[in-house]
């Protein structure tokens, strides 16, 4: 089982010195990968279903991801996820094939559709095309990150007559981890994705998503499902037990959030997480 961190760029973590400790600890304590949490902004006063606090200070995760880029050499760099939507997709395909190249290969692109509908009000995004827009723009990046003369037409992006260099280091590309518990989620990351990204999952509920991303596969014929890879931020404390569970489920990575949950932990609170976490599973 891999075991990554969730919101490196969160909260009480959010400054440089923090970051760089926490991420090396990460690196040394033998997880596989560090994740960003993101919300371009958040709804004031709070109302649900925004997650946290409007003060809550969350970095952005492509300068997040460089930044840990620069303080590491081998831990994995995942946006956990980056709401795709929001995003301008030639933008995005330069910034995040650069990470690329300056982690040396080792960046993760998580892909989410978000669910706050004043964070798409505020970007003039209609709420109602985010899940097409994403599943555009998903085809957009690719085509720059892979076709010699890319060349694509979608409903919100057309690209042709131009190149977008470097493209990333991992080849085909950074692969397309897709997050979403929705029959379209379920689709899309069938259909378009190189794995699934649960959030906040019990082991019932990953067995649920797992028996729907297996009807989504029937259902689009492609006989992907056994070549996805499953990523699952669990519910409550881990302990080898349950990672074991997970693993009989078919999970291949589990992205922990520590105890302080999404109100965020500070950097003392977080380095006994990881520090406990090594050791209770013996990673490393």
């Amino acid at each position: 089982m891999k075991i990554g961190y969730f919101g490196f760029n969160n909260g009480p973590l959010g400054e440089p010195q923090a970051i760089q400790q926490i991420l090396q600890m990460l690196e040394a304590s033998g997880f596989e990968s560090a994740w960003t949490g993101e919300h371009l902004v958040l709804i004031d006063p709070q109302r649900p279903p925004s997650p946290v606090p409007p003060d809550f200070p969350m970095l952005d995760t492509v300068a997040s991801l460089a930044f840990a880029a620069g303080v590491t050499t081998t831990l994995k760099l995942g946006s956990g996820i980056i709401l795709l939507a929001q995003r301008n997709p030639v933008v995005l395909a330069k910034e995040l094939a650069s990470v690329d190249v300056l982690s040396g290969g080792r960046l993760l692109f998580g892909i989410g559709v978000g669910y706050v509908k004043e964070e798409f009000d505020v970007l003039s995004i209609p709420y109602e095309e985010r899940g097409p827009r994403v599943s555009d723009h998903i085809e957009a990046i690719r085509a720059l990150w892979c076709e010699e003369k890319p060349n694509f037409k979608g409903k919100f992006t057309t690209i042709e007559g131009v190149q977008a260099k470097p493209r990333p280091v991992q080849t085909p590309h950074p692969p397309f981890i897709i997050g979403g518990m929705s029959k379209s989620g379920y689709k899309r990351a069938i259909t378009q994705g190189d794995g699934w990204y649960g959030f906040n999952q019990t082991e019932e509920a990953t067995a649920q998503s797992i028996v729907d991303l297996r009807a989504a596969d029937a259902t689009a014929g492609t006989a992907r499902f056994e070549q996805l890879e499953i990523s699952v931020t669990p519910q409550g404390k881990i302990t080898p037990e349950r990672v074991q569970k997970f693993a009989d489920l078919g999970v291949h990575r589990l992205i922990l959030l520590p105890g302080g949950g999404l109100t965020g932990d500070g950097p003392a609170a977080t380095i006994d997480f990881i520090q406990r976490t090594a050791d209770e599973l013996k990673l490393g």
